[in-house]
Order: C-alpha cells, then structure tokens, then sequence
C-alpha cells in the first residue's frame, strides 16, 4: 500500500482564493485587512520566511507593511514600535519574526501585541483561549495541520493521536487542537521512553520535532495518518522532514510530503488569521 499524498500547495491555493474573495468583500465595505512583520536583524532563514509572508499577503489582496532593523535595535525600541502598531488602526495583524537577537526578550515582546492583533497565535491570552476553547487565535502551523485533515474527511472522534514534539509553537497547541475534535492524545517528546510502542498505537501521527527519521516505517501503523511539520537539510543538502518518507510511504494511508505539505499551510493560515482579525475588527 503506497499512502495517499496530502498536497499542502492545492490546499492552500484553494484556501488563498477564500481569503482573497472574503477580503475584496471587507475591502467593498471600507476596510483593508493589514499585517504588519517587523524583522529584527539578518537571519537569512528569518528574511526568506518573511519575504514568502509578505508575497502571500499581497497575492491575496491583503495590505502588508515590511519593517526592518538592524540587530543592534533596543529591547525598549521595539517594544515602543509594538505599541504603535496596536494603536494602528490599519493593521490587524502584528507578526514579529522569531528568533530575536539575543539581548530581546522574545517572550515579552509576543505579550506586548494585542491579543486581538495576535495572528501568530503565540501570546499567552492566545494559548489561553485554545486551552479552555475560547475564540481566539489559532497557532498557523498545527492550524495548518488540522485543514488537511479536514481536507481528507478525517473524523477524529475516538481516534488516537501522537504528537512528537511539546514547544509552544506547535506540538502543545496541536495536542489541544486535536483533543478539540474529541481524540485520545499522547504527547511524545526526547525524554519518551519506547516511542516506538506508542506511535504504533496512533491512528495520527504528528511529527514536530526538527529531526531527521524520527519516525520510521517500523513505527506507524498501516493505514495511519503521518503529518510531518519537520523542517531539515539531508546529507546532499535537500529539504526533508523528521519523517523517513520514503519507508513510511508505503505503510501509512495518507502522509504530506516535505517540501509541499505543511509548509505552505502555515503561511495560508497566517493569511486567515490576519482576515478574521479585520473581519472582527470591522464588526462582521
């Protein structure tokens, strides 16, 4: 059995062509959904990533506005730019680009964006509200996560999920995302003892830890559903996830390949999220 492809790049072609018809429609009504992604220094990884966001925003009918700053820029000067953004009527969405230089908190400039601009999903009313399931701000990736299983039909009720993984970016929030739509959750991480013995279980297997092969074919169970949100380089330099694809391929009965699955989703969710900011901001 070869597992069917969950394609990232249709998926979010088709959810870019929503976002862009419900933004001409608030855009009709006077207001323009705006992001705003400051970036803080010259990660070459961090300017890729925002140079795609910023495409993506403008490609959707979407305002965006790049700021960028030198790696010396202050604690308190950012803090300061922050501020002014949440009094920015224009912008209904702040996305500051992790990692931050050293000497920046990162956490205190996330909790220093109103909750209501929080498109990243990372303040801590943001987490809060995805824990006692609250409306609120969904994190992008493990967001990402749960469309393509929506794309597929996948009922989630009863069904047993691992996630590999426990940051505060994707694997905690994709735990409570999945618990949401009433499956049984284990959270794997490096201090799991026999990981093995429990992905076996899983009907879900959601790999987010940024390493290589961390699940094999040996690992999965026939027929279940591998998410990989892994983001590596094999020895010839090429994108690949935490999943050892090609082995898992042929045990598994629906997988998202890396590059073209998770990915792009991340971005798309960005996209919706920064739209539902406006739309609540427009009252509608």
């Amino acid at each position: 059995m070869t597992a069917q492809l969950i394609d990232g790049n249709g998926l979010s072609r088709q959810l870019r062509t929503e976002v862009a018809q419900r933004a001409a429609a608030l855009k009709a009504r006077g207001t323009t959904p705006g992001l705003a992604v400051v970036l803080v220094g010259d990660n070459p990884a961090s300017q890729v990533y925002v140079r795609n966001k910023v495409k993506a925003c403008e490609d959707s009918g979407l305002h965006s506005v790049l700021e960028k700053y030198d790696a010396t820029l202050t604690e308190a000067a950012l803090l300061a730019r922050v501020e002014a953004l949440n009094e920015d009527p224009a912008i209904h969405g702040i996305l500051v680009q992790l990692p931050l230089p050293a000497h920046i908190d990162a956490q205190k400039v996330i909790e220093a964006i109103s909750p209501a601009k929080d498109v990243d999903g990372f303040h801590i009313a943001s987490a809060g509200a995805l824990m006692t399931g609250m409306p609120g701000f969904w994190p992008c990736t493990p967001y990402g996560c749960m469309k393509m299983l929506e794309s597929i039909g996948y009922d989630l009720r009863g069904k047993h999920a691992v996630v590999i993984g426990r940051s505060n970016i994707v694997g905690k929030p994709m735990a409570l995302m999945l618990l949401q739509k009433n499956a049984t959750v284990t959270i794997c991480h490096s201090a799991t003892q026999d990981l093995k013995a429990h992905t076996l279980q899983a009907d879900v297997i959601v790999a987010a830890v940024g390493k290589r092969n961390v699940l094999t074919a040996d690992m999965v169970k026939p027929g279940a559903v591998v998410l990989d949100v892994g983001m590596n380089r094999n020895e010839e330099g090429k994108l690949c996830g935490d999943v050892d694809f090609d082995g898992v391929k042929e045990v598994a009965g629906y997988i998202t390949p890396v590059p073209g699955g998770v990915g792009p989703m991340t971005i798309t969710m960005l996209l919706v999220n920064t739209l539902e900011a406006a739309e609540r901001a427009a009252g509608s």
